[in-house]
Formats: C-alpha cells, sequence, structure tokens
C-alpha cells in the first residue's frame, strides 16, 4: 500500500518535471527550426534536468519493488 502511494507521488512530480522541460524547448525544434546550436545547461535548468533523471531512477526501482513485492 505505501508503495503505491509513494509510486503515485513519483509519477506525478516525473510527470511535472517533464512538463516544465517541455515548456523551455518550443514547437520549432519539433520540425527542425532550433538549429544545430549546442547549448550547455546551466542554473535552475541543470537542476531541473538532474532531478528528473533521478525521479525517473526512483520510479523504476519503486515500481520494480511494487512488482517483486
Amino acid at each position: 500500500m505505501i508503495l503505491n502511494i509513494i509510486q503515485l507521488v513519483l509519477a506525478l512530480l516525473l510527470t511535472g518535471a517533464v512538463l516544465i522541460q517541455a515548456q523551455g524547448a518550443g514547437l520549432g525544434g519539433v520540425f527542425g527550426g532550433e538549429g544545430g546550436v549546442y547549448r550547455t545547461k546551466r542554473g535552475a535548468e541543470k537542476k531541473l534536468y538532474t532531478a528528473t533523471i533521478v525521479l525517473a531512477i526512483l520510479f523504476l526501482g519503486v515500481a520494480l519493488a511494487n512488482v517483486l513485492s
């Protein structure tokens, strides 16, 4: 029961983090209008990117634990 609640909270946080990241991407990148410019992530954008990866790993771990228990 507790794993289900943790998994639900992680799913909501992960969804929010992905949606916040996608907001800054713009629609131009979908059709190739972004250009070939390489840009590094800095500041809050980098922290959000790292948090998204951590949330995804935690979600995967809790989902596996939920299935195996």
